[in-house]
């Protein structure tokens, strides 16, 4: 029996599904049973009725999927570590802090955060439900938490006042617009498509901007064949599924946190149920209450 013949025949012993990202390696957005941006991929597990989810992504995405569902066994199959830089950037104390010195303010918090950081949130949001949720929910003043970059964005696009917290994404944050021209020079005067975390130089010079599904979209029914893509190279596979005669050019962004779940790993933790996601049970239940929000005013 080889690894997929295994693994097909282990998620219906045990009534599983396998979510990835799009940043996931290759070959396991192949075997993954629904493939997607973390808002997607939320629903996907809330709706689910899997008895068991394999969460192939970052931690912090795993902890959403179990707080959204923790009746359901959560498995996260990683080698080593892999958690978002922006999970260790924000803590609760500091998000209270600037809470204190806003009390009119509701706080939103980007998915990449910790589940702590959640628990004394207003609402989650993502980069495709970012604006959404601010433009609903009920206070002139947010506390956007912890993108920075995604904050101005969301500011750029709504009259409500955007108090942001000093973090950002590694991988987007460190790309320049002059990496940019680079790519240009390179290959011509063609569209630039950057995702929100992106500095606000790299998205003033993009054609367009918005979330790995967005960025995945306009690739695909823009008449265009050439694209600069500003984000992690992990969406090139989707890209080329969906567009296999587009090409698609990258500055160098590669999260390494993205690339630690393997076949191997995930077969291992579906047929000894291993890697399990365990977390307290008033945590889950403070945590919930923002990720509900999330889907409440986005219209999930």
């Amino acid at each position: 029996m080889n690894q997929l013949e295994k693994l097909k025949k282990l998620k219906q012993e045990k009534n599983a599904i396998i979510l990835a990202h799009y940043y996931q390696n290759s070959d396991v957005q192949d075997i993954a049973d629904y493939v997607g941006d973390s808002y997607y991929l939320s629903e996907v597990g809330r709706d689910s009725d899997a008895d068991i989810i394999v969460y192939c992504g970052v931690k912090f995405m795993a902890e959403s999927a179990k707080i959204l569902s923790p009746e359901k066994k959560v498995l996260f199959p990683v080698h080593g570590d892999a958690t978002c830089c922006m999970e260790h950037q924000a803590t609760p104390g500091l998000v209270l802090e600037m809470k204190k010195n806003h009390p009119n303010a509701k706080v939103i918090t980007y998915i990449n955060s910790s589940s702590e950081v959640k628990a004394v949130s207003d609402a989650c949001c993502t980069s495709s439900s970012a604006l959404k949720i601010v433009e609903n929910i009920d206070a002139d003043e947010i506390i956007f938490v912890p993108d920075q970059n995604l904050a101005s964005y969301v500011s750029e696009q709504t009259n409500k006042k955007i108090i942001p917290f000093n973090g950002q994404c590694n991988v987007h944050h460190k790309v320049t617009s002059e990496n940019i021209k680079k790519l240009i020079d390179e290959h011509g005067n063609i569209e630039i498509l950057a995702h929100p975390e992106c500095q606000k130089k790299v998205r003033d010079i993009s054609t367009y901007v918005g979330s790995t599904a967005g960025i995945l979209n306009y690739a695909k029914t823009s008449p265009n064949k050439e694209f600069i893509v500003v984000t992690e190279k992990g969406i090139y596979h989707q890209l080329k599924k969906d567009s296999p005669n587009k090409s698609f050019y990258f500055p160098y962004m590669i999260c390494s946190p993205m690339k630690r779940v393997f076949i191997e790993t995930i077969i291992d933790a579906l047929e000894n149920e291993k890697c399990e996601i365990i977390m307290d049970e008033k945590l889950i239940k403070k945590a919930k209450v923002s990720l509900l929000n999330m889907h409440k005013y986005a219209g999930g």
